[in-house]
């Protein structure tokens, strides 16, 4: 909306992954009216669609309430649907910019329209950290058999008993390849240097794993495959000879970037890692009156279900901040 301080909307939530839904059904619930921009497809440098991460994850067997599992498009579907049936507003738009610095806070759409706000809700998440390849990233994009979470996607059936690959070499890279060990059949583990960055008990985790194999100084040159992944061809990078792996799954731990290059400058305080930082248990940040939810303030658990739960704090958090306000 474009408006004046005296039309300014009470809750305005940015982003429409699980914490941002939940945090509407909530606030939406409590009679705050929210909107939420749920924000804009992107594929360039890696794949950004409403409805976060979850997007690219064709089925989720591991959200309570969905005993036969769910695939993440559809959750999210649901997510929004019961968000709308409470009345909740959605607009097709990011947010492009923040002033946080008086209230009614003036926000900045990508269609160039002022939006205030009595309080926000950032709820914009976290992207993988992609290669690049474009079959990796049509692979991921279609449930193919690459994916940037093994917790999220490493039980499927399609990958027990089967060869695998990681990518990577810190702590989410070994904690990755140590889950699926429980399923796979083997598990490579590529990584561009000849020692770990993860700490030493988690390297001897992984290490001591038979099911383990490392491949050392070496990329990712190629992934391989139409509909599903068949292999992934590594290049050594000293020598520059290739080897082909044929490996039926592709998990890319190489760490996730925050969405919040849009609060730059806004006023936000954030971690070492760019995450927004939160400064207590809930969901308040520095600037009173804004709230962070999930991916983009979690840089530990990255699951739909802690997303969720932060965004019905968020929520809940903001209800009793306006209150105070005597905004009802």
């Amino acid at each position: 909306m474009s408006g004046t301080e005296g039309s300014a909307e009470r809750v305005v939530i940015i982003g429409s992954g699980p914490a941002g839904w939940t945090a509407a059904i909530y606030a939406a619930r409590a009679n705050l009216r929210p909107v939420v921009y749920v924000g804009v497809p992107a594929t360039n440098p890696a794949p950004v669609l409403p409805g976060g991460q979850l997007m690219l994850t064709t089925e989720v067997e591991n959200y309570p309430g969905f005993p036969h599992g769910v695939t993440g498009p559809d959750m999210m579907a649901k997510f929004r649907e019961q968000a709308e049936r409470f009345g909740t507003r959605v607009v097709d738009a990011n947010i492009e910019r923040c002033d946080f610095s008086r209230r009614p806070f003036a926000l900045t759409d990508s269609d160039g329209k002022a939006v205030h706000a009595q309080s926000v809700i950032i709820s914009t998440g976290a992207t993988a950290n992609w290669l690049g390849h474009p079959n990796e990233l049509r692979l991921a994009m279609n449930g193919g058999g690459v994916s940037a979470c093994a917790v999220c996607d490493g039980a499927l059936p399609a990958y027990r008993n089967q060869p695998l690959a990681v990518v990577g070499g810190g702590d989410t890279a070994m904690e990755e390849t140590s889950y699926l060990t429980k399923f796979a059949s083997k598990v490579y583990v590529i990584h561009r240097r000849d020692s770990l960055r993860a700490s030493k008990s988690m390297q001897d985790r992984v290490l001591s794993n038979p099911k383990v194999e490392m491949v050392w100084n070496s990329a990712v040159e190629d992934v391989v495959g139409e509909k599903h992944l068949e292999a992934v061809v590594v290049k050594d990078v000293n020598t520059g000879a290739t080897r082909r792996l044929d490996v039926k799954g592709l998990f890319i731990a190489i760490g996730h970037s925050p969405a919040t290059r849009f609060l730059q400058g806004s006023g936000i305080e954030f971690d070492a890692k760019g995450y927004v930082m939160l400064r207590t248990r809930g969901s308040q940040t520095n600037v009173e009156g804004v709230f962070a939810a999930g991916d983009v303030a979690d840089q530990v658990y990255r699951q739909a279900i802690t997303a969720s739960g932060m965004g019905c704090q968020a929520a809940i958090d903001c209800e009793r901040w306006l209150a105070e306000q005597g905004v009802h």
